[in-house]
């Protein structure tokens, strides 16, 4: 093996010795509580599985293959980008404003309500801030300038979509509800987070009389730790408003589901959809959909526009900062539908939903 390998080699393993070594000084928190509940279609009593029982790839062998054979594309670093403009503290019924903060970070605005997706501020996506894919923009808005949050939307358990230290921050300064999929909210208890609600595929929960949000399947895996593979439950959601409905994909790969979720949860006005952490495709595949798949995805749903997420902040695969959306305009021109089609907002800047 040629030196330089070698050197990477000894890093990762260090580093899993190092993650296993933090696990046990903290009393081995690092891996999430496990759910216990009735067995589904997707949960066999242990662990969630996806629908057609398609796995991310598990074990140490692919993830080494993986990450001795990196092809990483450029991802300057943006550090000195300006925060986007303070939104206002409301919108009125019949409207929808977008923000696009960072990565899978939505604040969405509509009948007086405040609802944050995955929200991250942190500087890394990691249980220690000091390894870990680290923040390579700051965010699009300022952590206080945020209206007060009424609601979270939690994807699922990784520390990219599930952030504990801003969840505290947002819990200390508006206690918002946080809804998330079965098995979460044990975990937002332990570490002092209130407001959570565990949701499975299909449930709804109302926001307020007449809006309601209503959790949907996902294709992707859960875990924080080296205990907890696939303990919680991972989700999409549909926001039932008064301006349309706006379905939240998180973090996802693709399949039949799409389908199902814009016959079950439709019309759907707006699908936020990730485009981004999809090289090398034989790794991530099963958990992250490209850029091409988000645009059928776009397709499959019926859904009138859509919205990209999940890019441009953290490298979290070897697809550089600018390929996401340079493969995503490639492919709208393949389908033959216009950039208007699938929007890529820029981060801090509030858009509004045409009436």
């Amino acid at each position: 093996m040629p030196k330089p390998r070698r050197r990477l080699l000894f890093w990762m393993l260090g580093g899993l010795l190092v993650l296993a070594a933090g696990g046990l000084m903290v009393g081995c928190s690092l891996s999430a509580p496990r759910y216990q509940g009735p067995q589904s279609a997707h949960f066999n009593g242990k662990q969630f599985v996806n629908q057609g029982e398609v796995r991310a790839q598990d074990g140490l062998g692919p993830l080494l293959r993986w990450m001795l054979h990196r092809d990483k594309g450029p991802f300057p670093e943006q550090p000195n980008l300006p925060y986007g403009p303070k939104p206002p503290a409301r919108v009125g019924r019949g409207q929808l404003r977008v923000t696009f903060v960072n990565h899978g970070t939505f604040l969405l605005q509509f009948d007086s309500l405040n609802v944050l997706t995955d929200p991250i501020w942190s500087e890394r996506c990691s249980p220690f801030q000091w390894i870990g894919p680290r923040r390579l923009r700051p965010p699009g808005l300022h952590f206080d300038d945020l209206p007060p949050i009424d609601a979270v939307l939690i994807s699922h358990n990784h520390y990219d979509h599930l952030d504990l230290p801003t969840l505290q921050r947002l819990f200390a300064r508006d206690r918002p509800r946080v809804f998330a999929g079965l098995g979460v909210r044990a975990l937002l208890e332990k570490e002092g987070i209130g407001g959570g609600v565990d949701m499975d595929w299909w449930q709804q929960q109302a926001l307020r009389p007449g809006v309601q949000v209503q959790c949907v399947p996902a294709q992707h895996f859960s875990g924080r730790g080296l205990r907890d593979r696939d303990a919680t439950l991972w989700a999409g959601y549909v926001l039932h408003t008064s301006a349309g409905r706006v379905y939240y994909a998180g973090d996802t790969g693709y399949g039949p589901f799409f389908g199902e979720i814009g016959r079950r949860a439709g019309p759907l006005e707006l699908a936020i959809l990730p485009i981004g952490a999809y090289r090398p495709q034989w790794f991530m595949q099963p958990i992250h959909v490209s850029p091409a798949e988000a645009v059928q995805a776009l397709r499959d749903l019926g859904a009138r526009r859509g919205v990209a997420t999940h890019f441009g902040t953290f490298q979290m695969a070897d697809d550089g900062r600018d390929e996401p959306v340079r493969d995503l305009r490639a492919a709208l021109r393949r389908q033959q539908l216009p950039d208007s089609a699938f929007l890529v907002l820029p981060e801090g800047v509030g858009w509004q939903l045409p009436r």
